[in-house]
């Protein structure tokens, strides 16, 4: 990792919101999960002083053969009084699901914008398909692809913006597997590239574990990766922090 991904996280290692992805703790009765988590680390020094504050919400609903997942982030820091984050994101997606298949159809609204990655507003939308590897109440695994129309305001220099519209391939891999019902590995990982340009494309990784200490509260470590290489900015945080959350 080239070393100016790290000077945009002061600190390297922050408390920052990480939730799980979840699959099997729905039921005939059980449609809704809510995750909510807000952290920070502030570190002061006789030479100075920095902080970052984040913020997530997520919040599910699972039916018979559909399931809309909605989720919020907001990272904000400061170092020596310099701005290095103000990162905001948003998404909608739905998975249509056929009985008794393992392949199913998804669609994805998703708006971001991120200083740290030098994008002042992009808005994602689009369609594709996935299929369930291995689905149990311990043991998934998942790919999905499908096309997205991208509008987007990036920062290329200071002076500079570069305002995009483009097609995107979106190809996903997720997985998530319980251990004794204590321990949970989990991971999310995009590669995103632009259709018209070999050049362009995204990477978005988040994987964590995490310890279950009660039946709504998870200690989780969690690695973050980003690459936007349109503006040439990539971000990295190494994350502990507290997840609670409920099913009702």
């Amino acid at each position: 990792m080239k070393a100016k991904t790290l000077k945009l996280f002061p600190g390297f290692i922050l408390v920052m919101f990480s939730s799980i992805t979840t699959y099997s703790q729905f039921s005939d009765s059980v449609h809704h999960y809510v995750n909510f988590a807000s952290s920070g680390i502030i570190n002061t020094t006789n030479t100075g002083n920095s902080y970052v504050l984040t913020n997530g919400l997520k919040f599910n609903i699972s039916k018979k053969n559909i399931r809309l997942n909605s989720g919020t982030s907001w990272i904000y820091g400061e170092q020596q009084k310099t701005l290095t984050n103000n990162d905001f994101g948003s998404t909608v997606d739905f998975d249509i699901f056929k009985i008794g298949s393992k392949l199913y159809y998804w669609g994805l609204a998703a708006y971001d914008k991120s200083y740290s990655l030098k994008i002042n507003n992009r808005l994602q939308s689009g369609l594709g398909v996935a299929y369930n590897v291995i689905d149990t109440t311990t043991k998934f695994l998942n790919f999905s692809d499908g096309i997205l129309y991208e509008n987007s305001n990036l920062k290329i220099t200071d002076s500079t913006n570069s305002y995009n519209s483009l097609f995107r391939n979106s190809f996903r891999l997720r997985y998530r597997f319980v251990i004794k019902n204590i321990i949970i590995f989990d991971g999310t990982n995009f590669f995103q590239n632009s259709l018209s340009d070999g050049n362009d494309y995204i990477i978005r990784s988040v994987n964590s574990v995490s310890v279950k200490l009660r039946k709504w509260l998870n200690l989780t470590a969690a690695a973050n990766y980003n690459r936007n290489q349109d503006t040439k900015s990539e971000t990295l945080l190494i994350t502990f922090g507290l997840t609670a959350e409920k099913y009702f």
